[in-house]
């Protein structure tokens, strides 16, 4: 049976499951759950595939190891990307998330913060879902980032297509990435970044040096690159690092990052939870395999993702406020974001 008649099958059936391909990956893997009870990682020791909410003070949700069937296959998936919505965002969500981003600006000239990450939900309403089709059009249109699928019938279903590492370990040795910067993809990557920008991507990168500095050693960080992401780029810096401790004290170091909340981290994410006028849930939380083989984690930024209920889709995006931040561009960011995933819908 294919991976494919596994989700289906599964679906049917109302139980839990992950399927997904990593960045730059043809094998496409799934973790099915043989159970449909509702697991929670209590301080990631557990091995399974972990689905984690922006709010470290909620509950993150494993498909454990030892309750699923494990099942990989190679596949090639045909290029189909169309599109068939014409999806335009109201003017009260342009509205409210200028004002919102005005708000992040102010905070930030009256020093509370120097960064804060601001997002929205956007919700889309289909006339149909097909899931397999769209987990293949994903699957098409982000070869380089991290695709899934995952579906508890308690919680929901979330599809994505991210670009972040949030840590990759392998026995003591780890990898993590500052991200930050968006400019759409104009067919090069040879473009210039505004002060901005390359400001915000320093931000992160010394912010995640210190974070780490007490649990690991021999910390390397490579030059800045510009990666693509879709119909997007980024900016990058990849960090190395060997661990002191365990991989549960290098997530709780790491997440949230201050790509996805801010700096510094307690003052800019409390006005997140204070301003913006919805709940992030697993949008800008993680995601990945937990203590595969004990000694292995390859966890990602839930960046990029949509949550499916019915026909009703919400979409999730967000960008990095600085005290330079420009609010109609920062909405115009947004609005780039959204139309990459929905090209897949």
């Amino acid at each position: 049976m294919s991976i494919f008649s596994n989700i289906k099958e599964t679906l049917d059936k109302q139980l839990p499951f992950v399927t997904y391909r990593k960045p730059n990956c043809s094998t496409i893997k799934g973790w099915f759950q043989q159970n449909n009870n509702l697991i929670t990682s209590k301080d990631y020791s557990e091995s399974g595939f972990i689905f984690a909410p922006f709010d470290n003070k909620e509950d993150a949700i494993l498909i454990p190891k030892n309750q699923s069937t494990y099942i990989e296959e190679g596949t090639t998936i045909n290029g189909f990307l169309t599109s068939n919505t014409n999806h335009n965002p109201d003017t009260t969500s342009e509205e409210n998330h200028i004002q919102l981003v005005e708000k992040g600006i102010a905070a930030i000239k009256n020093q509370k913060f120097k960064k804060v990450v601001l997002s929205r939900k956007e919700k889309v309403e289909l006339s149909d879902f097909n899931l397999i089709e769209t987990f293949q059009k994903l699957l098409n249109s982000y070869p380089t980032a991290f695709v899934y699928v995952w579906y508890h019938p308690k919680v929901g279903m979330w599809l994505g297509a991210t670009p972040e590492t949030l840590v990759s370990v392998q026995n003591k040795n780890f990898t993590t990435m500052a991200l930050a910067g968006t400019q759409v993809y104009n067919d090069t990557i040879n473009v210039t970044w505004q002060p901005k920008e390359l400001e915000e991507q320093q931000f992160v990168t010394d912010y995640i040096i210190d974070r780490l500095s007490d649990i690991s050693s021999e910390i390397t960080a490579s030059g800045i690159e510009t990666i693509k992401a879709g119909k997007l780029l980024h900016l990058r810096t990849i960090l190395n690092g060997k661990l002191k401790t365990n991989t549960a004290s290098l997530i709780k170091s790491l997440h949230p990052t201050p790509a996805v909340c801010g700096l510094p981290l307690e003052t800019s994410k409390q006005f997140i939870l204070d301003n913006e006028s919805y709940h992030r849930s697993f949008y800008t939380g993680f995601l990945g395999e937990l203590n595969i083989n004990d000694k292995e984690s390859n966890l990602f930024v839930n960046l990029r993702c949509m949550e499916v209920s019915n026909k009703t889709v919400n979409i999730y995006v967000g960008g990095g406020i600085t005290r330079d931040s420009n609010p109609v561009k920062e909405w115009q960011e947004t609005v780039a974001k959204t139309t990459t995933m929905k090209k897949v819908l």
